[in-house]
């Protein structure tokens, strides 16, 4: 099967002309080159894709030190792999004479990659890897809809690589994997599996179905936290996340990660950016927005005290694991704050990081908890720490102790114009 009028129409200008960059620069070098995974599985399906990664069945890096030379960018060398990642730059887009540097269609880096085989020297273990073929490379690979490589250099543009029979899955709506000890090699692959199938409407194959329920959890146990957050994290910048940790629960793959995420309700409410008049809220450059929240609500159902065991288990950074735990404290408060004064709302919400307010108002649609995000939490006395050393008080706690006063009788409507707050300063300092 050839794919060249899937590629010519599929993918969007901007993909297009890189391809045809690193296509020009293997053809030089007489590197056959091939696109593999989850970019061939996107064409088939008829998905525009920017993310690509370049097999060469060579040296991967030599091929970006050309690319480095002629186009400029930077390339950093995944020596242990045989990888190496170019980013493209300014440079890059001058040489090739598209202006399109900051569009969010242009790949903003690739991944050349040398095809190899892996060897895993213990169940769970990161492989060792050897140089080889597509073929090899192709059979080392997760599922048979993402073994699949496109060629592009020469009279091969185009050509289909399918030696395990991924179209015909793909076209089946199956994710199967490739042999016996696929999950045992890898045991996050069973938590890919759920991903795939959830984000593609597809069904497990029976056969996988088993090797999920076989010895391989047993594997998932042992794997590090780091590593098993990571695919997880990854639900929640899905669809629909709440039926892919249904579905892990149905297959009881929580119970090797942890005892404890079964039991957690996962309803999770629509994952999307807040709109700004919300503010902003802290998120660790290892997580995005989604993760942070997705995290955030799936656990605040459990007490803290739990909550802490699963942090320490999945490796969490502080900053979620403080957001999941003040999320769980502050939902189980919400039935002793109703009808409460502003004043009291935001006393108890000051303390707090923002987005664990803001996830707990997404889960109960607590409208005090909208209205302290968006207007209690901004509400400040206009009277300064410097006005009230110009009327005679000595610095000390007593400014604080005022201030707060003030910002309280704002809040509940006590105060409503500058003159009634001088009148209520007044009334303090006497």
């Amino acid at each position: 099967m050839n794919l060249s009028e899937q590629l010519d129409t599929v993918l969007t200008a901007e993909s297009l002309a890189v391809i045809r960059l690193v296509k020009t620069e293997a053809e030089r070098m007489d590197l056959p080159l091939y696109i593999v995974g989850g970019s061939v599985r996107d064409l088939m399906l008829g998905r525009p894709t920017k993310d690509f990664d370049f097999t060469v069945e060579g040296d991967a890096g030599r091929l970006a030190e050309f690319i480095l030379r002629n186009y400029g960018g930077r390339v950093l060398f995944h020596h242990r792999f045989g990888t190496a990642t170019w980013t493209l730059d300014e440079t890059t887009f001058k040489r090739l004479q598209i202006p399109m540097l900051g569009s969010e269609d242009f790949p903003p880096f690739l991944d050349l990659i040398s095809a190899r085989k892996e060897i895993y020297s213990q169940p769970g273990a990161l492989p060792t890897v050897q140089r080889s073929n597509i073929d090899d490379d192709l059979r080392r690979r997760d599922f048979t809809i993402n073994a699949m490589a496109v060629r592009l250099d020469g009279k091969y543009y185009g050509e289909l690589v399918d030696p395990l029979g991924g179209q015909a899955d793909l076209e089946g709506g199956l994710i199967r994997a490739l042999h016996e000890k696929s999950f045992i090699d890898d045991p996050t692959r069973m938590l890919r599996a759920v991903r795939y199938a959830g984000r593609y409407g597809f069904a497990i194959e029976p056969g996988t179905l088993r090797l999920i329920d076989g010895e391989a959890k047993a594997v998932l146990s042992r794997l590090s936290g780091e590593r098993l957050r990571h695919e997880l994290d990854l639900l929640f910048e899905e669809q629909d996340p709440s039926a892919l940790f249904n579905r892990l629960a149905e297959l009881g793959l929580f119970d090797p990660v942890h005892s404890l995420l079964p039991a957690v309700n996962t309803q999770l409410p629509l994952l999307e950016s807040p709109a700004p008049e919300y503010g902003d809220f802290s998120i660790p450059e290892i997580l995005s927005f989604k993760q942070m929240l997705g995290w955030t609500c799936f656990l605040m159902s459990i007490p803290p005290t739990q909550i802490d065991q699963i942090a320490k288990r999945l490796d969490f950074p502080v900053s979620l694991a403080r957001s999941a735990r003040a999320a769980s404290a502050l939902r189980s408060q919400l039935p002793a704050l109703q009808n409460s004064k502003p004043s009291r709302w935001t006393s108890a919400l000051d303390e707090l990081p923002a987005l664990s307010v803001y996830a707990v108002y997404r889960v109960t649609e607590e409208p005090a908890l909208g209205q302290y995000l968006t207007q209690w939490r901004n509400v400040r006395p206009t009277i300064t720490g410097d006005d009230l050393k110009q009327r005679g008080l000595a610095p000390g706690p007593r400014y604080a102790e005022i201030l707060d006063q003030l910002r309280t009788a704002w809040l509940d409507g006590e105060v409503k114009s500058s003159n009634e707050e001088i009148k209520l300063l007044e009334k303090l300092i006497q």
